[in-house]
């Protein structure tokens, strides 16, 4: 009987280590899968046309038609307008409408790690109007590829800690008298922190409402009033003091006046709720996912009525807070630390 009990511990710390290795093959497989990338030597001046196939909150990247990518970087002093048309100037655009999938052309300098530091960046209107529609179809969510990196690193962590808890298991059970009782305790204890991690990884790309506030706006307007001032205040308040969080920013409006014209002003609505809160509140980009101007497209209200047409000329703001970084991280006994 005890020569069974025995057997059963080490069959558990070897089921324990085939469950970590398919782990750190992931991570290798990943590392090989890497593009192209092109250095700029400092102070070069250069000129690329491609499309944007990442987005960061400072930077993003451009592929160009022989496979390179190059990463750009926006300044204060970096000019975002669209190609102007015969005898009219461009448009000049913020930067937050630089998209993925995003056409465009950018001149620049080489930075001091390689990067294009951006002085002029110019795309085409029916480009942009494109980009927007692919990102607002896609997952807006522009810190997924950090949570990923910080996923893996996480699981690398914990797969080390594991390691020492098997060779504490290992030691244990064939040192001490009635070892092999603590060895399955501590083994059933260690495939639980495991799952513990890996539903807390699994969160990490999960993200839940957890204040949602609305403003209004006059006919045909994209100013904000006052009130609508006061509650974008209480809004920056909650998200600074969040842990894990991004700002979803979507403008609309009622069903006065063209299609065009209602898109149009709904996007100018959003931007101006975003300029708000990143210069009175030093919001950062990064955290504000890519606003969009729905228009008309999705009322609260009925536009028959003129109550209900002041309830659609609204933008609405809600945090989204990450489930992953808010679980609280799992933990591991030793034996010995629960009473026999």
């Amino acid at each position: 009987m005890k020569s069974f009990r025995m057997f059963r511990s080490i069959a558990l710390v070897f089921a324990l280590a085939l469950t970590l290795s398919p782990l750190a093959f992931s991570q290798n497989s990943t590392n090989n899968n890497q593009t192209r990338a092109r250095s700029v030597a400092s102070g070069e001046k250069m000129k690329i046309k491609g499309v944007v196939v990442k987005r960061d909150a400072d930077t993003f990247t451009v592929r160009d038609l022989t496979g390179n990518d190059t990463v750009v970087r926006l300044t204060d002093r970096t000019s975002v307008k669209s190609n102007s048309g015969f005898l009219r100037s461009g448009t000049n655009y913020g930067t937050t409408n630089i998209l993925r999938g995003l056409n465009l052309e950018v001149e620049g300098r080489g930075g001091s790690n390689g990067e294009l530091v951006a002085d002029r960046i110019r795309f085409n209107e029916s480009d942009l109007r494109t980009a927007r529609a692919v990102e607002s179809r896609a997952n807006p969510l522009e810190e997924r590829a950090t949570a990923s990196e910080g996923r893996l690193s996480e699981v690398e962590q914990n797969a080390q800690k594991l390691s020492g808890q098997l060779d504490e298991l290992a030691a244990v059970s064939n040192a001490a008298r009635g070892g092999a009782k603590a060895a399955q305790q501590t083994a059933d204890q260690a495939v639980a922190g495991v799952n513990q991690t890996n539903e807390r990884i699994s969160a990490l790309d999960d993200y839940t409402p957890q204040e949602t506030a609305t403003v209004n706006f006059r006919v045909g307007s994209a100013v904000l009033n006052p009130d609508a001032k006061s509650k974008l205040d209480a809004v920056a308040t909650k998200a600074l003091n969040a842990k894990g969080y991004v700002l979803e920013v979507t403008g609309h409006a009622d069903s006065t006046g063209g299609t065009e014209r209602n898109r149009a002003l709904s996007q100018r609505r959003a931007d101006a709720v975003i300029r708000y809160l990143v210069e009175q509140h030093k919001i950062p980009l990064r955290r504000i996912i890519t606003p969009y101007g729905f228009g008309e497209l999705e009322p609260v209200a009925d536009n028959k009525t003129r109550e209900g047409r002041a309830e659609n000329r609204r933008v609405e703001v809600k945090i989204l807070v990450n489930k992953g970084l808010t679980q609280p991280a799992p933990t591991m006994s030793t034996p010995g630390s629960s009473g026999q």
